[in-house]
């Protein structure tokens, strides 16, 4: 009898704690907030490519200066400029790193909601995901080299600690998946609504996902040249991009912090305004073959120190005056000053007025500094010099590599007007390429 109390009495806890999770079940549900049934996995979408896009100083202070496109006296940029690690700054030297997982998973995470919602109604959407995870991943071993790929946005599924995978084979993995997507985009089936690249539009993505394959392949053209020919004359084939209404940039919002365009946001800092200049090297290149991006993309500030800080004040964009600054060098008055430097052209102002760096040229402040300025993502002119590059090998893409040459500098001063209007190359000198 004791023994029938004792079973009967556990049934009856039982019940009771079952009902009770239950009903706490439903007391604890936030009736405002989102749960995986109700929640739309577009918007993970747009919220890792405005988070891939719009890096700012992660992706200004180390690659700018260290390919001599940008050149910077303060020593903020010391760890780009002049290879020397400044004080908490080399924390930025990871943020691409970490960053980057972090949005590579939120694609792994859209793409198991839309999974579980629909697989089939969701179909372009998880495509879209995998050509942008391999986007993703391809900044970040272009940035590190050996970084986990294939064990990369697992951790949902316990994976703490992933392998990291050789280089050479991560592009060739990536090669591989992204032809995977592009099989998968299909035009019967719903377009992605919260793409903020393309809109959805599916024909774009396909060219996108073949010149992301381009690039892929042209990555391996030295280590494993096939390989390289195989999957380039195939993105060729494909259909990379055709002229630069393909071009993948972001519009940015000036209204709205979080949208705001992040290089710009950090050039307009004011010792960032006042002391990056574009490099001797880039400068010295656009003149010696008579660029006519350089009347578009520089100007020399008007004289003096506090005319040079003066955000609303247009420098002189002739091309003749442009003056590009040599990296290395600082203001801290030893034998690395640029005063010092060979060739320097002097300062403008007097006295307390006085600008060092007066006579170098800056990135045009009504071009480059616009808050709500886009950030490209790929350029068919970029598509368009790799093919030229392949064709030059002797590879099986469509065309000559004179012909892709031409394509890839006309594309690239025509994208001078998706910037700014004003950046505009005239016609005429177009009419000459």
């Amino acid at each position: 009898m004791k023994k029938q109390y004792i079973l009967s009495l556990a049934f009856l806890i039982s019940i009771h704690f079952s009902c009770s999770k239950a009903e706490l079940d439903k007391i604890n549900t936030d009736p405002t907030k989102s749960t995986a049934e109700d929640f739309d996995p577009n918007s993970l979408l747009s919220g890792a490519q405005l988070r891939f896009a719009n890096k700012g100083y992660y992706q200004l202070l180390y690659p700018s200066t260290m390919m001599q496109l940008l050149a910077s006296t303060y020593y903020y940029y010391n760890n780009g400029d002049k290879y020397i690690n400044v004080a908490n700054f080399t924390d930025y030297q990871g943020r691409v790193f970490e960053e980057g997982y972090a949005e590579a998973s939120s694609i792994r995470e859209m793409q198991r909601l839309a999974n579980e919602k629909d697989p089939v109604q969701h179909t372009n959407l998880v495509a879209i995901g995998d050509l942008m995870f391999v986007l993703i991943l391809q900044r970040i071993t272009d940035m590190y080299g050996d970084v986990p790929y294939k064990d990369a946005g697992k951790g949902r599924l316990g994976l703490k600690y992933p392998i990291y995978d050789r280089q050479e084979d991560i592009y060739s993995a990536m090669l591989t998946d992204i032809e995977l997507a592009i099989k998968q985009l299909n035009p019967d089936l719903p377009k992605p609504t919260a793409d903020i690249f393309y809109k959805g539009d599916l024909i774009k993505w396909r060219k996108f996902g073949y010149s992301l394959m381009l690039r892929a392949a042209m990555r391996l053209s030295k280590v494993d040249p096939e390989k390289a020919r195989l999957w380039t004359e195939k993105a060729a084939a494909g259909g990379t991009f055709t002229d630069i209404s393909d071009n993948a940039f972001l519009p940015m919002d000036a209204s709205s912090y979080n949208s705001q365009n992040g290089i710009s946001l950090a050039l307009r800092t004011l010792s960032d305004y006042r002391e990056v200049r574009w490099s001797k090297t880039l400068i010295d290149q656009l003149k010696k073959t008579n660029d006519p991006r350089l009347g578009v993309i520089a100007e020399i500030p008007t004289e003096g120190f506090a005319n040079n800080n003066n955000q609303n004040l247009a420098g002189n964009n002739s091309p003749v005056l442009q003056n590009g600054m040599p990296n290395g060098y600082d203001l801290n008055g030893g034998t690395t000053d640029i005063q010092h430097a060979s060739g320097y052209p002097g300062g403008t102002g007097k006295e307390n007025d006085f600008a060092p760096l007066g006579k170098y040229s800056r990135p045009r402040t009504s071009v480059y500094l616009k808050l709500g300025g886009p950030i490209f993502i790929m350029t068919y002119a970029e598509t368009e010099l790799l093919l030229s590059e392949a064709a030059l090998r002797g590879w099986a893409v469509n065309g000559t590599a004179a012909a892709h040459y031409q394509n890839g500098l006309k594309g690239a001063l025509l994208a001078t007007a998706q910037i700014d209007t004003q950046a505009t190359i005239p016609s005429g000198i177009l009419m000459l390429i």
